[in-house]
């Protein structure tokens, strides 16, 4: 017999070489069974599946006979296929787990982000975003300004790394968008991080936010602070009073007056407040524009005839109107506070409300449920009422197979109203 040595050295031989199919077979199994039913295969199943096929293939290879079944190389060998068949095991397991479910030529060709661009920030993964080389237009619209261009160039914007690649590159867009009011915006974006972007100016920003049949005027005005886009306000001039909606704006909050204010698209509104600090996170959603407060002039969309109004006069008071609260929020906030919810329910063939009326069924008695308005489907009937809405019906409103009604009342009271009505 060879020396001990010699044997483990024969040994892990014969394991490595007799060990290479069950490998094969173990790591096979552990990713079918995890990738096909979410079950991870028994370690020890494994290995007596593995020893199993060693033991044939072995035996193929006519090297299980009688001087090594008796000699230390045997246990070295069985030692390395099961060490061979559970490491196989626990790669196929772990690949199953991860590959997706679903996936197309398309996704297999998608460009990921390198873990080099990834920035670690409270156990957070963000990445940098910037842009690589200089901003394209867009086909079909005017060349970008070169100032806004020169701007989206030098920007860099930070988004969290767990995101897929085209989210971010829609985020990307949709931020640009937002921060230069323009018309359209695009972005790839590589491996490392760079972006390649093509951007389009906005074209008749302020015409497109007048509603048809109004005029954009502007007046120089006291503006007060914290007035945004879509406000409605009254403009007080000498004797007349217009109402309007904002539609654009700025002010001065130094006092200096409206020469002093830079000059800006139309439709800018100055931000109040807020700071360029780089370091802050900047993945939040802009807040709304708003002005700032002082001597400035405010845009505003009023009726055509209205418009000469404006127009005359040389400087106006602002005054910003309630928007107020809708009655019916308020409604069902009252009803929800006393106990009370609202259902939509269907009259069902040959229930007890078929063919009958609101006072016959007595709903209210009965049920405890009160009902808010009836939605008639008009099949088979005539006159004003067959189709359509009719809200706080009386007790002669006639009920048909399919009508709609919209009850108020408490949970049993619906139950009960259900048994008769479905």
């Amino acid at each position: 017999m060879a020396s001990l040595p010699v044997e483990a050295l024969l040994g892990i031989y014969l394991g490595l070489l007799t060990g290479i199919f069950p490998a094969l077979v173990s790591g096979a199994l552990g990713f079918v069974f995890k990738y096909f039913t979410g079950v991870t295969l028994p370690g020890l199943g494994v290995v007596v599946l593995a020893v199993a096929v060693a033991g044939v293939n072995g035996g193929l290879l006519g090297l299980i006979d009688p001087t090594i079944q008796g000699s230390p190389r045997l246990i070295v060998a069985v030692t390395i296929v099961m060490m061979l068949s559970l490491y196989a095991h626990s790669q196929g397991d772990k690949l199953g787990a991860t590959l997706p479910k679903r996936f197309s030529l398309r996704s297999i060709g998608r460009t990921t982000l390198s873990m080099d661009v990834v920035e670690f920030v409270g156990g957070m993964g963000q990445v940098t975003v910037t842009a690589a080389g200089s901003v394209g237009d867009i086909e079909g619209y005017p060349p970008l300004p070169e100032d806004v261009r020169a701007t989206i160039r030098d920007g860099s914007w930070r988004f969290p790394a767990d995101l897929p690649l085209p989210e971010i590159e829609r985020r990307l867009a949709e931020r640009i968008r937002s921060e230069h009011d323009l018309a359209d915006a695009t972005a790839s974006i590589d491996s490392r991080g760079r972006a390649t972007i093509s951007a389009a100016p906005s074209s008749g920003g302020l015409s497109r936010r007048v509603p048809a049949g109004q005029r954009a005027v502007s007046i120089a005005a006291l503006v007060p602070t914290g007035i945004a886009r879509g406000d409605r306000v009254r403009i007080v001039t000498d004797g007349e009073r217009v109402e309007g909606t904002v539609v654009s704006a700025k002010s001065d909050p130094e006092g200096t007056g409206p020469a002093a204010q830079p000059a800006r698209r139309d439709g800018d509104v100055a931000t109040d407040g807020g700071t360029d600090d780089e370091t802050e996170e900047r993945d939040a959603e802009p807040a709304a524009p708003t002005t700032t407060g002082g001597e400035g002039r405010v845009t505003v969309a009023v009726p055509k005839g209205k418009a000469p109004t404006l127009l005359r006069a040389d400087r106006g008071r602002v005054v910003v109107l309630a928007r107020g609260v809708r009655r019916e929020y308020e409604l069902v906030s009252l009803l929800r506070r006393a106990g009370k919810r609202i259902r939509r329910l269907t009259v069902a063939s040959g229930s007890d409300l078929d063919g009958r009326t609101l006072g016959e069924a007595n709903v209210r008695a009965t049920d405890g449920v009160a009902v808010l308005a009836v939605k008639r489907d008009g099949d088979g009937r005539s006159g004003p009422a067959a189709d359509g809405w009719t809200f706080s019906p009386d007790g002669t409103s006639p009920l048909s197979p399919g009508d709609e009604l919209f009850v108020a009342g408490t949970t049993d009271g619906f139950d009960r109203f259900r048994g008769a009505g479905q």
